[in-house]
């Protein structure tokens, strides 16, 4: 039990500063935040005129019909298109923000060291790949497969899997493998 807890308090830090980087001071994202000249614009315009939810624009009511459907598509096929996540009011909670970040990190890396000491055999290689295995299917799964559906740039998502699983991989492989030959 001690193994896992120590792994999980680790590995949880070690997602939790990467991704701190990654959002902050690297500030790899910024390409999926994008500024625009016209932000003032927009949010007058938008400002009080949307209940607070997600928008797909253009989109057609629900329980709307195939020729309904039809009709949109052939009427929008080549014109622009956005998605919209409208909020009433800026509430920017960091301190429970990172705490809840900081549990799903924890959580992530307990879950991943409970898979791993299902294995027969541990090794570097084993707990690395494995560790960069499930954080790709994370990527591919979430990230990637909306950018299937919506175009949009998932390469920050990719870097940040990559690098933290990787990193945990590189940790819980040398703790848990010692810890297991001790």
């Amino acid at each position: 039990m001690k193994k896992t807890l120590i792994g999980t308090l680790v590995g949880g830090l070690i997602l939790f500063i990467w991704q701190f980087l990654s959002w902050g001071l690297l500030n790899l994202h910024y390409s999926q935040n994008n500024y625009t000249d016209n932000q003032d614009e927009i949010y007058e315009y938008l400002k009080g005129k949307l209940p607070e939810g997600e928008y797909f624009i253009p989109t057609i009511p629900q329980g709307a019909t195939a020729e309904d459907r039809e009709a949109l598509t052939n009427k929008v096929t080549g014109q622009p298109w956005m998605q919209i996540k409208y909020h009433e009011k800026w509430n920017m909670s960091m301190p429970m923000n990172m705490f809840r970040g900081l549990v799903i990190d924890l959580l992530s890396v307990f879950l991943l060291i409970w898979v791993l000491l299902k294995f027969r055999e541990l090794n570097l290689m084993t707990v690395l790949s494995a560790s960069l295995a499930i954080g790709l299917i994370g990527y591919f799964t979430g990230p990637y497969l909306n950018s299937i559906w919506f175009a949009t740039n998932t390469i920050p998502d990719l870097i940040d899997t990559i690098v933290q699983w990787g990193v945990v991989g590189l940790w819980l492989g040398w703790y848990l493998v010692r810890k297991q030959n001790v």
